[in-house]
């Protein structure tokens, strides 16, 4: 597949996802309201995937930086840390707002 072709796919993706993923009216028994409500859990299961194991990701390159740096200068060890901390948890923030939100779309 060419590069190309992955942007009109990903366009593509992005436009219909609107369509896709329609509120239906609440009241609505029908086959495709409950389609669109499975439809929408699976979607939060999946953006709660993307979301963490970016954030794993962010971690694990930011402890390493840590480390790194930590390494080049022993002295600077306290500042570093903090900035780690400082890091971490607004790295970590941002899994817990994906959470958030999506508990709050999907019940």
């Amino acid at each position: 597949m060419t590069k190309k072709n992955a942007m009109w796919m990903l366009a593509l993706l992005f436009l219909a996802s609107p369509m896709i993923f329609a509120q239906a009216d609440p009241a609505d028994t029908s086959a495709i309201a409950q389609a669109h409500t499975q439809w929408k859990a699976i979607a939060a299961g999946f953006s709660m995937a993307i979301a963490s194991g970016l954030c794993a990701l962010a971690q694990a390159k930011a402890v390493a930086a840590v480390a790194e740096g930590t390494a080049r200068n022993p002295g600077a060890a306290d500042a570093i840390r903090f900035a780690l901390i400082l890091g971490l948890a607004l790295i970590e923030s941002m899994a817990l707002y994906t959470f958030v939100i999506i508990f709050v779309k999907v019940l």
